[in-house]
């Protein structure tokens, strides 16, 4: 099969303005990026009615191998797929990070026969929306220091500045720097460091603003400082917030593509979910649930991090619930979770098949459990998965009462997603009512511990001194209702990236705590993780050239 770039190359898709006009909208509330995609006028989602008939589906997965397992794959393959069958389907996706495309996964818009185009636009620049987010957010530390150079009457205590730079790059040397060298008229030299763009509070209240008055009011509580006195520094008492949300204002509207079989597509923000909440738009889920039956949208790496996310943060904040949920696994994840060494993962294992299965049976546990919602398994099918292999992970999930599904979107795209799209829509005609993992009431403490038992399976969270200090700190200022956004390793249930399957009675370590208090959570930082990640040793920028004017080498 070619690769997913030539696939996407060598479609046809239709004009933007004929995908904007079978959902039903104006010409006049379509602005076009090119012919192929476009945003979507807010003013226009504003107006349309609630649809009490629209239905929303998270895919979630396994805990996954470094390449990934086709959640985003999974997700436009049953998109296609409900179109298939006849429903009014869309699917809403988070626009890729350049951090991953040039780093270890490539390209990030789905694969095969089930891919989001123009492919290589969503991968790259797209309509700019990573770039203002920068901006904005890189004009608030500009300002901040202004600040301090001329006079700085707030007092800001500039050992106490909290707000970083950013930047769109996987790049470690920047994770902890010293600016301001060179003399006074350069400021005052301090510690700093930049974090990549997807882990930017700016980048997490795109996603959960609501209007462009919600996101303007969040962005003038961002705390970026503390005086001499400890008291917070906010955006708005710099006077950024307002010239941050002109920066903004134009990216806050939805993105609209389509995918290699026309269905229509919000692509809009791009959180990670293991730095970050995971999720795409609030206002792109919102308007497309207006917009069609069926809603398809996805969160980040595994169900412990992007599900757990979406329900605790996203669905509290937005009072979304979905009707259903996907689990995608795969057998060589499955393996690897069971002890294969990933070099060896497309060989048959039985054995380290049944071991690694723990770790699906714990996401299935935590997704019917803990968040009480009804989900289907998807397998998303790779050739070197045996038939021995595929019975054995088909008759283990049916034990647990659970509908599972062989889709073969990858090759055959929305056809290869019907029975997947079938299984969805039975079981979003299922009553349910989900849960959180906590109450909103419970302490910070209390949270954090309520995610790493019960969702992680660990016995305990830690952490010093300083860092139990820091949160009774936050809770006495008033944001002890906050959810907890935790940053942790996607690899493991654990905060050991090593620790494979489904490890109990482990330790889950608070290293750092962030106050997100325009985006309304409170990030809690656990083990090695990092909010600026380095690139690997070969990173995919080496395989991305352009020849003859065709770009090659993009997944």
């Amino acid at each position: 099969m070619p690769a997913d770039i030539d696939i996407a190359q060598a479609a046809t898709m239709d004009q933007i303005v004929e995908v904007a006009g079978r959902l039903g909208i104006p010409d006049a509330d379509v602005e076009p990026y090119g012919r192929f995609k476009a945003k979507i006028s807010l003013d226009f989602l504003d107006t349309l009615p609630a649809n009490p008939d629209a239905r929303l589906v998270l895919v979630t997965a396994i805990s996954p191998t470094p390449p990934g397992e086709g959640k985003t794959t999974t997700s436009v393959g049953l998109g296609d797929g409900l179109q298939a069958i006849g429903k009014r389907a869309m699917i809403c996706l988070r626009e890729p990070s350049l951090g991953p495309v040039f780093g270890m996964k490539g390209g990030a818009a789905g694969g095969g026969r089930a891919q989001i185009v123009p492919m290589e636009d969503i991968n790259l620049h797209f309509t700019g929306d990573f770039n203002a987010i920068a901006l904005a957010n890189n004009l608030l530390a500009a300002l901040i220091d202004n600040h301090v150079h001329h006079g700085n009457a707030l007092d800001i205590d500039v050992r106490r500045v909290t707000w970083k730079r950013v930047v769109d790059v996987n790049d470690r040397a920047l994770r902890d720097i010293t600016i301001a060298l060179g003399g006074p008229g350069n400021g005052y030299p301090r510690e700093d460091g930049f974090d990549i763009v997807v882990a930017s509070e700016i980048m997490a209240i795109f996603c959960l603003a609501t209007s462009l008055r919600d996101l303007h009011e969040r962005l003038g509580s961002i705390v970026v400082a503390y005086t001499t006195s400890k008291q917070p520094v906010r955006a708005r008492d710099l006077h950024a917030h307002g010239a941050m949300t002109v920066l903004l204002k134009d990216a806050l509207a939805p993105n609209l593509v389509q995918t290699l079989e026309h269905t229509p597509a919000f692509v809009h923000g791009g959180p990670f979910a293991n730095i970050a909440h995971g999720c795409n738009s609030v206002i792109a889920t919102q308007g497309a649930m207006k917009l069609a039956d069926y809603v398809v949208t996805e969160a980040g790496f595994g169900a412990d991090l992007g599900a757990e996310k979406f329900v605790d943060i996203m669905c509290r904040k937005s009072g979304l619930r979905p009707a259903a949920v996907v689990i995608v696994a795969t057998v060589r994840a499955l393996k690897y979770h069971g002890g294969q060494p990933l070099t060896s993962i497309t060989e048959e294992d039985v054995a380290a098949l049944e071991k690694g299965m723990a770790n699906l049976e714990r996401h299935i546990a935590n997704v019917t459990g803990v968040f009480s919602l009804p989900c289907v398994v998807s397998i998303n099918r790779f050739d070197s998965d045996t038939e021995a292999e595929l019975d054995l992970l088909r008759t283990r999930v049916r034990e647990l009462g659970v509908d599972v599904v062989t889709a073969t979107h990858w090759s055959d795209g929305g056809q290869g997603a019907r029975e997947l799209a079938e299984a969805v829509v039975e079981l979003c005609e299922r009553p349910s009512t989900m849960t959180f993992a906590y109450e909103e009431d419970a302490s910070l403490w209390d949270k954090m511990s309520a995610i790493a038992t019960r969702v992680y399976g660990a016995s305990e969270v830690t952490a010093d001194a300083k860092i139990r200090g820091r949160i009774r700190e936050l809770e006495a200022q008033g944001y002890g209702h906050l959810p907890v956004c935790v940053a942790k390793t996607q690899y493991s249930f654990s905060t050991d990236p090593g620790l494979r399957g489904a490890p109990r009675g482990h330790s889950v370590n608070i290293r750092e705590v962030r106050l997100a208090a325009g985006a309304g959570f409170i990030v809690m930082i656990c083990g090695d993780i990092m909010t600026m990640p380095g690139l690997p040793k070969v990173p995919s920028s080496e395989r991305i050239d352009l020849v003859d004017g065709r770009v090659v080498g993009l997944f």
